[in-house]
């Protein structure tokens, strides 16, 4: 593994972090708050260390698998590790544990807050917090690919150790340009967002702030009511309408944009990612329709929680833990699945859904019809044997280290509900579960060794597991 050049990379990612840093300065100075100088400070220390880790030479350039696993792991652990730095130095989060809890949360796009009071946040800690999703949402090596050009050809392994999804390849031959694509594609929906936003009345600084959470499909809330907040059904929907398609797989919009929207809409993971969206939201309005005016109010509400939590956002118009028990239900099924590969939501992943259905379906045959040869087709292409491998021990690993962190956290003698759900909340990235971790609640009362694993399990969900699973094998560090 080629060490010095991990810490050349880890460099470049604090250079990047610390002039991303200089927005929140902005805000401060903009705003007359006197906590920009903590991010100043915290960028200029920042950047002066990426500075020398970028000036270790390394003798190669090489990168493989397993280095860059670790480069993406130990990058983003860094990256929350100095995020959190200017919200324990200002006092508004003092406990550094929190501040990481939070940081965490923000970076993998989760959505979990130990924040009780968010409105007390000065508007630059406010601007950091929705940024950093926004930030964390296509990941911060993409946009190191996009921007700096790295020598060596092996620079897919951070591509597909940061991407969600079972599989991950460059849509266009060079590397750089696949990720310039990437981040072009979710630059301007974001733009799109914040006009739409502007339209219907929002603020700028609200605007901004949503669409960042909307984008990262990650859900921090500048209020401490959430989206309720804005009580207007245009705002409202528009957040839903963007919460549905940052939860697409963005090489759906790449053939838009080539002009094959055929292609597009031929797509497996998108047709099953709508038909479980819209099932979900009929499903839940009927439900709840009792509990509102009108059924209008009943499927505006359903249609925001299941975008919400099926792109794992987190954002709330409702209390969703006081709906019915199927209701409760059908959302803790989405909050398993989660949005499609190569979009900047998390949970399993409609693909891997996809393929692990229809894999089943193909044993059974198999079982029924021995001599047959069965395949696995996914859009008319042949799934490798390798790929519908790397599902299931996917799946197994997503197992235990779910089972695992609930009876860690079942320490703390929570209520089963809050215990399950706040394991699943965030390791699937969503942010809110039901109890005690509901809509309208926190983490606040959990405690530290908790936190530490329900952040453990931020990064797990965000990097797909494996990345974090081998910067911990002690294989890994052995010298042969």
């Amino acid at each position: 593994m080629n060490k010095r050049y991990i810490i050349n990379l880890l460099g470049y990612i604090l250079l990047i972090e610390a002039a991303f840093m200089l927005l929140p300065v902005a805000v401060g100075l903009y705003y007359h708050e006197q906590s920009w100088i903590y991010f100043l400070c915290t960028a200029v220390i920042g950047a002066a260390v990426g500075i020398l880790m970028v000036l270790t030479r390394p003798n190669s350039r090489a990168l493989f698998a397993k280095g860059g696993f670790v480069t993406v792991a130990l990058g983003w652990i860094l990256m929350s590790l100095v995020g959190a730095i200017p919200f324990t130095m200002s006092g508004q989060i003092p406990s550094y544990l929190d501040a990481v809890f939070e940081t965490v949360s923000g970076f993998t796009t989760t959505g979990a807050s130990i924040l009780t009071n968010i409105e007390a946040l000065d508007r630059c800690m406010l601007f950091w917090r929705s940024f950093t999703h926004w930030l964390g949402g296509m990941g911060v090596l993409v946009f190191m690919l996009a921007v700096i050009p790295l020598a060596g050809g092996q620079t897919i392994h951070l591509l597909r150790a940061e991407s969600p999804g079972p599989t991950v390849s460059k849509i266009v031959p060079k590397m750089r340009t696949s990720s310039s694509i990437l981040y072009g594609i979710y630059l301007g929906l974001t733009i799109l967002e914040i006009l739409l936003l502007r339209l219907g009345g929002m603020p700028m600084f609200d605007s901004l702030c949503n669409a960042f959470g909307t984008a990262g499909t990650g859900g921090f809330s500048i209020w401490n009511n959430s989206m309720a907040h804005y009580n207007s059904y245009y705002l409202q929907g528009v957040v839903t309408v963007f919460m549905a398609l940052f939860g697409l797989n963005f090489t759906v919009y790449f053939y838009f944009l080539l002009r094959k929207p055929m292609m597009a809409l031929k797509n497996t993971e998108l047709r099953w990612y709508l038909g479980l969206m819209l099932g979900a939201i009929a499903i839940i309005t009927f439900n709840i329709r009792g509990l509102f005016p009108t059924l209008f109010d009943a499927f505006h509400h359903a249609a925001f929680t299941t975008s919400s939590v099926m792109t794992t956002t987190g954002y709330c118009t409702a209390d969703f833990n006081t709906w019915p028990e199927l209701s409760r239900l059908v959302l803790v099924f989405l909050m398993f699945i989660g949005a499609c590969a190569g979009s900047t939501g998390g949970g399993i992943k409609v693909s891997r859904i996809v393929i692990m259905v229809k894999s089943t379906i193909q044993e059974v045959r198999k079982l029924v019809h021995p001599r047959s040869v069965t395949v696995v087709l996914v859009d008319g292409k042949r799934v490798t044997d390798e790929t519908v491998r790397g599902v299931h021990s996917y799946m197994m690993i997503y197992i235990l280290v779910t089972v695992l962190s609930i009876l860690l956290v079942s320490l703390d003698n929570f209520d089963f509900t809050t215990t399950v759900t706040s394991v699943i909340a965030t390791l699937n990235n969503i942010g809110p579960g039901l109890g005690l971790v509901g809509a309208t609640g926190n983490y606040a009362g959990f405690s530290a060794m908790s936190k530490i694993v329900l952040s453990l399990d931020m990064l797990f969900g965000r990097l797909e597991l494996f990345p974090m699973l081998i910067l911990m094998l002690p294989s890994t560090w052995r010298r042969n």
